[in-house]
C-alpha cells in the first residue's frame, strides 16, 4: 500500500482555512479517496486540552516559548496517534495548521526564532512536513475583520494589528523560501474563487 498524502492549510486569522479544508475533503471523497480532517493545536483528546489552554484567555497569558512547548507537545500526540497511522494506511490527511504556524506565530512574530522551532520539531516528530501546504493569504486587517464576525476562541486575534501583520509577513517569507511545498492562494477573493484555485492546484499536483 502506498503512503498517503499530507496537506496542511495555513495563514493568518480569518482566511477561511476550515471552510476550504472541508470543501477539499468532499472533493477527494467524490474521487473515492479516504480522507481525515484534523487540526492543530488539537486532533487528539490531549491536544484539545492543550488547545483550550492556548487559544483562550488574555493575549499575554503565555510567553511565546511556553506556547511553543505546548504546541509541540500537542503535535507529538497528534502525529503519533492520528497523522502517521493515517498516512501509513494510505489515507489523505488534511490539517488545519501544522508546524508552519509554529514557525510564524512563535518563531517569527513571537521572536523565539526559526532555528529553535526547527530543532524542537525534528526532535519531537522527526521533522515531519506536509507534502503540500496551501497558504490562504489576505491582508491582516481583512482577516481580523472576518474573524471578528465568527466569535469564539480569540486569544491570538487579540494580539493586535502589528502582531498580525508580522504573521502575514512570516507566512509570505516561508512561501518564498519553500515554493515547491507552499502554494499561496489569494484568500481575499470570494470563497468560490479560493476553491477554484485550490482545486486547480490539487488536480495539477496529484493528477486527479
Amino acid at each position: 500500500m502506498s503512503r498517503g498524502v499530507f496537506i496542511s492549510f495555513e495563514g493568518g486569522e480569518g482566511g477561511g482555512k476550515t471552510t476550504q479544508m472541508t470543501r477539499l475533503a468532499g472533493f477527494l471523497k467524490q474521487k473515492s479517496i479516504s480522507v481525515i480532517e484534523t487540526r492543530e493545536p488539537g486532533g487528539t483528546p490531549q491536544g484539545e486540552d492543550l488547545r483550550s489552554l492556548l487559544v483562550r484567555g488574555d493575549p499575554g497569558r503565555w510567553q511565546p516559548r511556553s506556547e511553543l512547548l505546548m504546541m509541540t507537545a500537542a503535535r507529538v500526540e497528534h502525529v503519533y496517534h492520528i497523522i502517521e497511522p493515517a498516512l501509513a494506511a494510505g489515507k489523505w490527511v488534511l490539517c488545519d495548521r501544522f508546524v508552519d504556524s509554529t514557525f510564524v506565530y512563535q518563531g517569527l512574530a513571537g521572536q523565539v526564532g526559526i532555528d529553535e522551532v526547527s530543532v524542537l520539531h525534528r526532535s519531537a516528530v522527526g521533522g515531519l512536513m506536509p507534502d503540500l501546504t496551501l497558504l490562504l493569504d489576505l491582508p491582516a486587517e481583512a482577516g481580523l475583520k472576518r474573524a471578528a464576525t465568527r466569535g469564539g476562541e480569540a486569544r491570538f486575534e487579540k494580539k493586535g494589528d502589528v502582531f498580525h501583520r508580522k504573521l502575514r509577513d512570516g507566512f509570505l517569507e516561508l512561501a518564498a523560501a519553500y515554493p515547491d511545498r507552499i502554494c499561496k492562494i489569494d484568500a481575499a477573493q470570494s470563497f468560490d474563487g479560493v476553491w477554484q484555485e485550490i482545486e486547480a492546484v490539487i488536480v495539477n499536483r496529484f493528477g486527479l
